[in-house]
């Protein structure tokens, strides 16, 4: 699905991008990231786990929550001490990362509550003028990606999405 990106070392981007999405009070932002290098600008450590699993899904629809580091716009953790952080599978959306050199916001380009938007025109329907510049990524086919903890050894599933529980399992035991 479309998403919204400001840097994510931003206070100010981060800040306006909560504006004009609407974005829940208490709701923490992810970031997309383009490997687990450019992951560590944003959280405190990076797990034996969350490395094995970024090997094995990412690119892709996987998300991991990583205790984050301290200074973060503070939007990003909504306030707790984790961040999530993927590296995407989209083509356009990867070179974005790519070309600023620093992780990205990436929650869907719609208001809270409505129907996350799969065609371009979807978002620009939503937000029109409030968006500095879009990216035309052509008809995308949507779902969020699984999001999961990486907890010491262990990884808890947050959101159920398109890896499976079994398959995060069957990554850390191969």
């Amino acid at each position: 699905m479309y998403g919204i990106g400001a840097d994510a070392r931003s206070l100010t981007a981060v800040e306006r991008l909560v504006r004009v999405r609407g974005r829940e009070e208490g709701k923490p932002i992810l970031v997309l990231v383009k490997d687990l290098e450019m992951a560590a600008t944003v959280v405190a450590e990076v797990p034996a786990v969350a490395r094995r699993l970024a090997s094995h899904f990412w690119p892709g629809p996987l998300t991991l929550v990583l205790p984050a580091r301290d200074g973060l716009p503070p939007p990003l953790t909504a306030g707790g001490s984790t961040i999530g952080v993927r590296v995407s599978g989209h083509p356009a959306a990867a070179e974005l990362v790519a070309a600023l050199g620093a992780p990205v916001t990436a929650p869907s380009a719609n208001p809270p509550g409505a129907t996350p938007p799969r065609r371009l025109a979807d978002a620009r329907a939503y937000f029109g003028d409030a968006i500095d510049a879009w990216v035309d990524g052509g008809a995308l086919a949507g779902g969020a990606s699984t999001v999961a903890a990486a907890e010491g050894d262990r990884v808890r599933v947050l959101r159920h999405g398109p890896v499976s529980e079994a398959a995060l399992r069957a990554a850390l035991e191969g």
